[in-house]
């Protein structure tokens, strides 16, 4: 069970390097930065749970540790309906060799999302890592205690069981949108894992589906390991809203967003996403719209809110840098056409002259927004333009509206290739073939294709050259022997330099 633990000398060290009894305390004291690392197998009552469950802490004697809910259902436990599993946090992705598992992880959950392709192939996900089907097999046996294909499974019956207790959904739509393909192949995983029907979570007395006082909205939690620090969070994407299709008021984040899964049609909707502390958790409410891909909605807010990261593992990385500010992470994007298109308007201008720019590409390409269910907030009623759209504008049509000519090429190509297929910007791409395919793009160098694989691809270990504020923030000069200079600081940040780039650029604000 990998996963960064400290000891009293402050050094972090693998859970694997220590005995039961360790995390038997992490149990006891209900410590939050283990949400997620293990789940605890009682033999008493056949149940696992997640280190953070409030229910009596059961005897040491009864307690199995196991590194994932997969391998703790393998040996024969079903979940805890108190703590409920499948809200515990995910694993942060890198690119060292020891966290290959933890990446095919999350692609197999985003695949179960709707968000990518599994299908229970391994050579989609292997390929995808670099690594042939049978190492994938071997090192993800070795990383959770069991197969890919077991933790899919263990992935669909999770998903299930929260649509199942936190909405109305029919019964059928729950199995579809879990990833089964059949409502009979889900009752019968049901009945295997766990020992009952699905809709018997419907009829336990402390599990209602939560819903906003009309009924009309979905309300979920989705929890991450503390510390987190939301202020700096909201306030990066309050500095790049786009007015009319992202907000930031009164503590939340709202945005209109464009989702479909793999070849159907695109569901256009709104979000709202507010810190709930006490709970260590983010709040999202979704418009109604998104029933048929709720799972793939979520998913993508635990990764533009970097719900995944273990901000004890990157802070011993990055050492001072992080000190006193060690709850930062890392700011994704919900669309990787838009995040690319945000990012080449920003090319040598400041964030808030890229705003104006987004701003005004949008309200001459957008798509006008109408809901059946009207949100609970005004001011929201633009969708970013498409790939598609964008991919049939001409130069003029972009630069007429102060946007550089170049640019305005660079976008149009980036359109293009996003249509053709050559250019993958999903947050399974390719991190190599996504780069190669954007520099491949006049206009577009590594400092754009490194800013994008960092936001958009959610990559840990991006450091853009030649960023001003970067080497400001590092007190170097704007020259090649500055960003030689800095590149060799980066290194003892490795393989979490973009968290670095967060905290440099977060040190320029606090010292103004």
């Amino acid at each position: 069970m990998p996963t960064a633990i400290e000891n009293t000398s402050g050094e972090t060290k693998s859970l694997r390097s220590f005995p039961p009894e360790v995390c038997y305390q992490a149990m006891k004291s209900h410590d939050a930065r283990f949400d997620g690392r293990f789940f605890v197998g009682v033999a008493s009552t056949k149940i696992y749970c997640r280190p953070i469950c409030r229910v009596k802490l059961p005897l040491f004697k009864n307690c199995s540790f196991h590194p994932s809910a997969a391998a703790a259902e393998s040996a024969g436990f079903r979940p805890c309906l108190k703590c409920r599993p499948e809200l515990a946090p995910g694993f942060a992705a890198s690119e060292a060799s020891t966290t290959l598992a933890r990446t095919a992880a999350r692609l197999i959950e985003n695949a179960v999302a709707g968000v990518g392709k599994f299908d229970d192939d391994l050579s989609t996900i292997a390929n995808r890592i670099g690594v042939t089907d049978r190492h994938l097999r071997r090192i993800f046996q070795s990383e959770f205690g069991v197969s890919p294909v077991q933790y899919a499974q263990t992935q669909r019956l999770l998903l299930a069981k929260r649509l199942l207790t936190d909405t109305a959904l029919p019964v059928a739509n729950v199995a579809f949108a879990s990833g089964f393909s059949s409502v009979r192949r889900m009752n019968t995983l049901f009945a295997e894992r766990y020992g009952f029907a699905p809709t018997r979570l419907r009829k336990e007395t402390d599990v209602t589906p939560s819903a906003n006082s009309s009924g009309q909205f979905f309300t979920f939690n989705l929890s991450y390991r503390p510390p987190y620090d939301w202020d700096w969070m909201l306030s990066f994407f309050e500095k790049r809203a786009i007015p009319s299709v992202e907000a930031v008021v009164d503590g939340s984040y709202r945005r209109i967003l464009r989702l479909a899964r793999d070849g159907e049609s695109a569901i256009t909707g709104w979000l709202q996403v507010r810190h709930a502390p006490t709970k260590n958790s983010l709040e999202i409410m979704l418009s109604p719209a998104f029933a048929p891909v709720i799972a793939g909605v979520l998913a993508h807010v635990k990764r533009v809110f970097d719900l995944h990261a273990d901000p004890v593992e990157i802070s011993a990385a990055l050492g001072t840098l992080a000190k006193n500010a060690n709850g930062v992470r890392l700011p994704g994007a919900f669309d990787g056409f838009e995040l690319a298109v945000r990012a080449v308007l920003g090319q040598q201008v400041t964030v808030k002259a890229a705003r104006t720019l987004a701003t005004r590409f949008v309200a001459a390409h957008g798509e006008a927004i109408a809901f059946d269910v009207a949100p609970p907030f005004d001011g929201l009623n633009y969708a970013f333009p498409t790939a598609s759209k964008v991919a049939q504008l001409t130069q003029d049509d972009i630069a007429k509206h102060g946007i550089v000519s170049a640019r305005a090429n660079a976008i149009i190509a980036i359109a293009q290739k996003v249509v053709s297929s050559e250019l993958d910007l999903s947050p399974n791409a390719s991190l190599e073939a996504a780069s190669v395919a954007l520099q491949s793009i006049k206009g577009i160098g590594p400092w754009t294709a490194h800013y994008i694989a960092m936001r958009a691809l959610s990559w840990p270990d991006a450091f853009p050259p030649q960023d001003v504020a970067l080497l400001n923030a590092l007190q170097l000069p704007n020259t090649t022997k500055g960003q030689r200079e800095a590149d060799a600081i980066a290194e003892a940040w490795r393989p979490w330099r973009s968290y670095a780039v967060m905290h440099l650029w977060r040190s320029l604000e606090t010292n103004k």
